[in-house]
């Protein structure tokens, strides 16, 4: 469990969901710069593509991403470990079968998320990114929450991605190709969403590899930097 600060007031809040969904391939840039997915050209998906990270990814501001030591043991050729910068969703209250018009009734909050990505082992696993996606540290999140009724139009912010303090991702929410409210609506057709679920609403074009030593910083307007250093197990 993660506490989190609420913004504009003396609370904190506990990121503690019992699911986290994420959606690939949602700004057209991050599609282009993708370039195949196994040996399958990829095309501007029709509906949302969701997957899972586990809530073990979960680290707050400042703590380590951390390389797992057995990547080593497959022998990669080019083993890469990328960050990828997001707009994250925390939903507010219990609800299935949300109409896209009342999607924003459903929201808490909102903050930063690091879709911290293992390549080589994403493109292999025969399930899919799951493993990939959801090694322990893998979803740093932060540095602090933002009301939906403070944050102003969620569908216009700006987001970047730093390394090392170089600019790497540098986008606005509103190329998202399936915005929020629809997101909201898609997923809770498919499944039901629990207060404090979070929703992780993809990545635009720029996602660079990291190795131990370097820092990641995720900055969205209106929420923050979020900053983690990365080591090696």
């Amino acid at each position: 469990m993660i506490q989190l600060p609420f913004a504009g007031s003396n609370k904190k809040i506990a990121i503690n969901p019992s699911k986290i969904i994420a959606v690939g391939l949602n700004y057209l840039d991050h599609v282009k710069e993708s370039m195949t997915f196994g040996n399958k050209p990829l095309e501007t998906p029709p509906e949302p593509v969701l997957f899972a990270k586990t809530p073990n990814v979960l680290v707050g501001p400042g703590e380590p991403i951390i390389i797992p030591a057995h990547i080593k043991e497959y022998n990669f050729p080019n083993p890469r470990v990328d960050p990828e910068a997001e707009l994250a969703i925390i939903i507010g209250k219990r609800c299935r079968h949300v109409p896209e018009e009342k999607a924003f009734d459903f929201i808490l909050g909102y903050t930063c998320f690091n879709d911290v990505s293992q390549r080589n082992i994403q493109k292999a696993d025969v399930s899919g990114w799951f493993r990939g996606k959801s090694f322990d540290t893998f979803g740093p999140i932060g540095p602090c929450v933002i009301s939906r009724n403070d944050i102003g139009d969620p569908l216009n912010l700006n987001l970047l991605c730093r390394i090392n303090g170089e600019v790497k991702q540098s986008s606005n929410t509103s190329y998202m190709i399936f915005p929020i409210p629809v997101l909201i609506a898609f997923i809770s057709r498919q499944i039901t969403l629990e207060e404090g679920d979070i929703i992780a609403t993809g990545t635009p074009a720029g996602v660079s590899p990291i190795v131990p030593g370097d820092t990641v910083e995720v900055e969205i307007e209106k929420i923050g930097i979020l900053s983690n250093p990365v080591i090696a197990e």
